[in-house]
């Protein structure tokens, strides 16, 4: 059945009870503090997402004082004035990670966050502005306009950031095919559209964040 309260029952038999459920919510935040953190924050959030990606999360976050000290604490204006010859003698920097295209991406995202704090008046105005029951268009925005925000790192910054994002994970996608709202993928924009309605109308059936619907579809799985 494809209805709120049978989600939440096989998601509670496969993890031995709602306690059990529970421990594995994601945390989400409110317009009021999405807003009250730094396009610093924000952008240092991000780049930590770009470097976790394919890599162990810990040892990622283990390093990032280092990344922390050595970009300026990410203030993006700092960042976009950063020349070749600083941004060089980082990659030689041992205490980092020093993967070329991530490391190269902190500036082009830093221009990104410039740009978002013209339009919207800062990142965190952005998140609390936007729709969450419209994620996958905010997805797209990241995807497009900035650098190594593509699969799932868009939507895992957002979840890091505490906004009521869901994921189109493996699990999720296993389930939502299986409940027939996509045929076998999430690679289309229609697909993830379809996605995005599905998890919306649980949302609304059972007055749960949208974050929570996509873990516990992810836990009917595994």
């Amino acid at each position: 059945m494809n209805d709120f309260a049978s989600i939440y029952a096989l998601a509670c038999e496969q993890h031995q009870g709602f306690e059990n459920v529970k421990k594995r919510l994601p945390p989400v935040v409110s317009a009021k503090e999405l807003r009250s953190r730094s396009d610093a924050w924000y952008l240092s959030l991000m780049m930590r997402r770009v470097f976790r990606a394919g890599l162990n999360h810990a040892w990622v976050d283990s390093r990032w004082h280092f990344f922390e000290r050595a970009f300026f604490d990410f203030d993006p204006d700092k960042l976009v004035l950063m020349s070749d010859e600083m941004f060089d003698a980082r990659m030689e920097d041992e205490n980092l990670i020093r993967h070329h295209g991530k490391m190269h991406a902190i500036r082009i995202n830093a221009q990104l966050v410039r740009e978002i704090r013209g339009e919207y008046g800062s990142v965190g105005e952005l998140l609390a502005q936007w729709p969450t029951t419209d994620g996958v268009m905010l997805w797209e925005l990241f995807r497009k306009r900035g650098k190594h925000l593509g699969g799932l790192s868009a939507p895992a910054f957002l979840r890091m950031a505490g906004w009521d994002a869901w994921m189109p994970t493996s699990h999720v996608r296993a389930a939502l095919v299986a409940r027939s709202i996509i045929p076998h993928a999430l690679t289309s924009l229609r697909d993830r559209q379809a996605a995005q309605e599905a998890i919306n109308g649980w949302a609304e059936e059972s007055g749960w964040p949208i974050a929570h619907i996509s873990q516990l579809l992810a836990m009917t799985i595994g």
